[in-house]
């Protein structure tokens, strides 16, 4: 009888023990989980907050006259002429301001303002390049943390897929340049630097070692200034013509295309529902792919400007302009929220998908309109 008891005692106290470890291993992971998500908060709110601190700096130099809009004081090799930026030569949106004002609201949300056309951007394609190089310099060079795809510990993955949307538009834009823009036709020679460039850019973005993601990246905005250099010596080509803006629209359609299916579907290719965590990646995915696009999309309305008002187009593209910045501007406070669309909360893929939806049909209708 009393084996009998002690047994049962002790079975009370084994259950109770299994209870308390298994309340502690819980309250362990717990913790854990809110400490990573507490580090991860503080490095994105760093990111942001470091990125408005730089935009209002500069803001606030502008206002003085101390540094140009643009940050054209920031780029290497610029002349001191070309540090001096003239409002008045920004071209007008659809909507009767300067095309500025959509860059300005876009760098105090992201930290960068589209590069405005002023002393040797008077030299054909120059603000193009500088373009070009601004978002993904950005990321490897100014954002804390720097290149982060490649990380052997990695706890940010929205700053990860807004790096992968930016170098995915420098990527296409790039080849754009290298293979159509800066030639002739099919039968002229690639221009080397570009050629170099391109294939840099197309290195994996999470490869570590032999080769380093960040360190061939930075060797193809290297090889990008040699070329912008060349430019400005009239020792190489900048074509403005339809043929050679076209390709440039269609793959960045194509880019949008990809970004707004990921953006409404509610199923992934095995027919498992889009779990929470993808919906995250797809939003900051296409929020890379709007800020960097963003920019491309004011160069070319500068730089082909002749092109665009001879076929009325400029107000196709200022819409598109529009709405790749307005996907840049959403930014979700605390996460990515899949509520329903009838629902109380947001549902934050979706509101990316009305801006890249409207982006991706103005690039597809300023096609058909230079295709004609």
């Amino acid at each position: 009888m009393v084996n009998a008891t002690n047994s049962g005692n002790l079975d009370t106290q084994d259950a109770e023990f299994k209870k308390f470890a298994w309340l502690r291993i819980v309250g362990a992971i717990v913790l854990a989980v809110a400490v990573l998500w507490g580090i991860t908060w503080v490095i994105n709110t760093l990111d942001l907050s470091g990125a408005r601190g730089l935009h209002a700096s500069k803001t606030a130099a502008d206002t003085h006259g101390a540094k140009p809009s643009g940050d054209k004081a920031d780029l290497p090799g610029v002349s001191e002429e070309a540090k001096a930026t003239h409002t008045s030569d920004t071209p007008k949106t659809h909507e009767g301001t300067a095309a500025e004002s959509t860059s300005h609201d876009m760098g105090e949300t992201t930290g960068i303002s589209h590069v405005a056309p002023s002393g040797d951007h008077e030299v054909q394609g120059t603000l193009f390049v500088d373009s070009l190089i601004k978002p993904i310099n950005h990321e490897l060079n100014e954002r804390f943390w720097g290149w982060r795809p490649n990380d052997i510990i990695n706890i940010t993955d929205n700053v990860n897929e807004m790096q992968l949307g930016t170098l995915e538009v420098t990527r296409r834009t790039a080849v754009a340049l290298t293979e159509k823009i800066s030639r002739t036709g099919s039968a002229s020679s690639l221009n080397p630097h570009l050629e170099n460039a391109m294939n840099f850019f197309m290195i994996n973005a999470d490869s570590y070692w032999m080769p380093s993601a960040e360190g061939k990246y930075n060797d193809a905005i290297a090889e990008l200034k040699k070329y912008r250099k060349q430019l400005v010596n009239t020792q190489a080509s900048f074509y403005t013509r339809s043929d050679s803006l076209i390709p440039l629209l269609q793959t960045l359609e194509d880019l949008l295309g990809s970004c707004d299916e990921n953006l409404v579907k509610q199923k992934e290719d095995d027919g498992e529902p889009v779990s929470t965590f993808r919906a995250d990646n797809y939003f900051y995915y296409a929020k890379g792919v709007a800020r960097a696009m963003t920019m491309i999309l004011h160069a070319v309305d500068v730089e082909f400007t002749g092109l665009l008002e001879t076929r009325n187009s400029k107000d196709v593209l200022h819409h598109a302009i529009e709405s790749a910045h307005h996907a840049a501007q959403l930014d979700p406070w605390l996460m990515v929220t899949e509520a329903s669309l009838n629902g109380i909360l947001a549902n934050h893929r979706a509101n990316m998908a009305a801006h890249i939806s409207h982006a991706r049909y103005y690039l597809g209708l300023l096609v058909k309109t230079l295709s004609t």
